[in-house]
């Protein structure tokens, strides 16, 4: 059956996975499937910005939405080329505006996301002046959603140590990324949506990984007013949710959900007793290192 979904993932894909021998606990020689990692050094026109480490897919809408959610990038920019070269694993973005970000490539912040996340500058910078629209959240389209993403084909179910992210509209999910590390996922997404001209406001952005400031302030750059995860929160990604008005939920599993931002936005239209309790074979939350 085809996918509903505008970009799935593809566990099939033989870059994205190598096939290992190693032993279980019981010492025999067992088969295994482990998700590859690799360099990808991104440019701005000639100026070297970060070395990202990443599964390898979808270097374009890495390389965008990296920049875009780092302030690097402006959304007026008009992008005249965006140059991949698989064997120097290196992608060049060109914009007709000059840019120049020696200052702030000094100023650097390790964040919580796996793989060694990093955002330059001052993180609460890109917040300035932003305003999300106040769109409901119907409890149905987070079931529903949960459902349809968690079942989904994916590289985690075939190989694990993966983080996911979705971008969704209503109780439809139509962006699929995964990553090493959530932030590369939800930065696949960023540039997806600049380069399609996807709108935003009417969006919400599902994630695998935990919810920290780090998720919140690029879901708020990202102009989508819902961000809601399998995983659960920290102090300072909840204090900034509310500042700016995001709708936070975590803690989603079968039929239990926490909103910690943003109740006023949701709409209870779900029915309970129709919502089954997960059981074994769903998904599991990949693990938040």
């Amino acid at each position: 059956m085809r996918s509903p979904l505008l970009i799935a993932p593809n566990p099939a894909d033989p870059r994205l996975t190598r096939a290992v021998e190693g032993m279980d606990h019981t010492g025999a020689k067992v088969p295994l499937n482990v998700v590859t990692e690799r360099p990808l050094t991104i440019y701005l026109n000639s100026q070297e910005i970060v070395t990202a480490m990443t599964i390898g897919d979808y270097p374009d809408y890495l390389a965008v939405g990296f920049l875009l959610n780092q302030g690097m990038l402006q959304r007026s920019d008009d992008v005249t080329g965006i140059d991949y070269d698989d064997e120097l694993e290196t992608v060049v973005v060109r914009t007709a505006r000059s840019t120049d970000y020696e200052e702030k490539l000094k100023r650097k912040t390790r964040t919580s996301g796996c793989a060694v996340g990093t955002v330059f500058g001052d993180m609460m910078e890109g917040l300035e002046g932003i305003v999300l629209p106040k769109a409901e959240l119907r409890t149905s389209w987070l079931y529903a959603l949960a459902q349809q993403i968690n079942t989904a084909p994916s590289l985690y179910l075939e190989a694990g140590a993966i983080h996911g992210t979705v971008l969704c509209q209503q109780d439809k999910p139509l962006v699929y990324m995964e990553d090493v590390g959530r932030h590369n996922a939800v930065d696949k997404i960023a540039g997806w949506m600049f380069q399609t001209g996807a709108e935003a406001g009417d969006k919400i952005l599902y994630t695998t990984g935990r919810l920290t400031s780090e998720m919140v302030i690029k879901c708020a750059q990202m102009g989508i007013p819902a961000l809601a995860s399998r995983s659960g929160f920290t102090a300072w990604g909840v204090e900034i949710a509310r500042e700016i008005g995001l709708t936070l939920i975590g803690r989603m599993r079968g039929k239990r959900f926490v909103c910690l931002s943003g109740a006023e936005r949701l709409v209870w239209d779900a029915d309970l007793d129709a919502i089954p309790d997960e059981g074994k074979k769903h998904r599991r939350k990949s693990a938040d290192g």
